[in-house]
């Protein structure tokens, strides 16, 4: 399949989105994956709700989002972060932020969850990250996979969207793709994001140089390939956003994965917003241009009172932050 037939066959066509994850805790129960930054933090946490971001600062995250043409991609965190009552209460306030039903990435959740959530959700992430049974086993022991598939028959009952995250460069090979094609079709997956292993100091992989890039680009190219409608997103961390272009040639439609609040306006964002260019597609969205804001959706919202002077308080400090000297 030529790239001019890999184009025409992704939804959003001319527009590439950015996709922002925005993580509501550092704290996972499970801890123990050997790829992930939250496995070096367990022991280092003694009162796990501490780890919870506030409510303030994820509504204004929010909120930027919303006003830079940005998409909320997830509200992402590690196992047994939240309960019932606060995920419900929090994903509550972020769709009257947003007025747009989100993705959830916390785990494998409870029936009685999933049915609370529902009416505010578009869909829920599963953490698969391979589909190597070997490698699944050794990365992430104690977070199979079946229970993971439970919950994606359940999303088919409450009519939601299921999605998958992939993490290119564990020791799998371009042969495991027969096993990721099973999977997708199983399980009826709609939506994947491929991420480029990040070696992190703690973990196993810490001295790794990560996958080579011609190889990344295989498994998403194989992937458009074999499925023309499903939802491909690109997550290859900074050092990556060069080849982007590749990326999105290759068959992915969206990008995420890049710190668009500390990076922006800087060589990086505008590489990015170069690359969708370069591709001959339109970023929907901007890294570059700071918006003037009034906030009167934030006061004019249901929201309590000091709840709102907090989230002003945030959004004007993150701000601060993007509004700085090109660089």
């Amino acid at each position: 399949m030529n790239n001019l037939l890999l184009k025409d066959s992704i939804e959003t066509n001319k527009k590439i989105r950015f996709e922002r994850a925005i993580f509501i805790s550092w704290y996972c129960s499970l801890g123990d994956c050997t790829y992930c930054y939250m496995s070096t933090q367990k022991n280092l946490i003694s009162n796990p709700s501490k780890a919870k971001r506030s409510m303030a600062s994820i509504l204004a995250e929010a909120y930027i989002c919303k006003k830079l043409g940005w998409k909320l991609g997830n509200l992402a965190a590690g196992y047994g972060s939240y309960t019932h009552e606060s995920i419900l209460e929090l994903v509550k306030n972020v769709h009257g932020v947003t007025k747009e039903k989100l993705w959830l990435n916390i785990g494998v959740l409870p029936e009685k969850t999933i049915a609370a959530l529902a009416p505010y959700l578009e869909g829920l992430y599963g953490a698969v990250e391979t589909t190597n049974e070997e490698i699944h086993k050794k990365t992430a022991p104690n977070k199979p996979i079946a229970p993971i598939e439970r919950m994606y028959k359940i999303c088919d009952k409450y009519n939601l969207k299921k999605a998958m995250t992939f993490i290119v460069g564990m020791g799998e090979t371009i042969k495991d793709f027969d096993s990721l094609n099973n999977f997708i079709i199983k399980n009826k997956i709609d939506k994947i994001v491929f991420y480029a292993l990040n070696p992190i100091k703690g973990t196993m992989f810490e001295h790794s140089n990560g996958p080579k890039i011609d190889y990344y680009l295989e498994w998403i190219k194989k992937t458009r390939e074999n499925f023309p409608n499903i939802d491909i997103v690109a997550g290859p961390w900074v050092n990556r956003v060069g080849r982007l272009s590749s990326m999105l040639n290759a068959g992915a439609n969206a990008v995420t994965k890049f710190p668009a609040i500390k990076l922006f306006n800087t060589a990086h964002a505008r590489s990015i917003e170069e690359e969708i260019n370069k591709a001959g597609f339109e970023f929907e969205g901007t890294f570059t241009e700071v918006p003037n804001l009034d906030f009167n959706e934030i006061e004019n919202s249901d929201l309590n009172g000091g709840l709102k002077k907090q989230i002003i308080a945030k959004v004007k400090e993150y701000l601060k932050i993007m509004d700085k000297p090109n660089f």
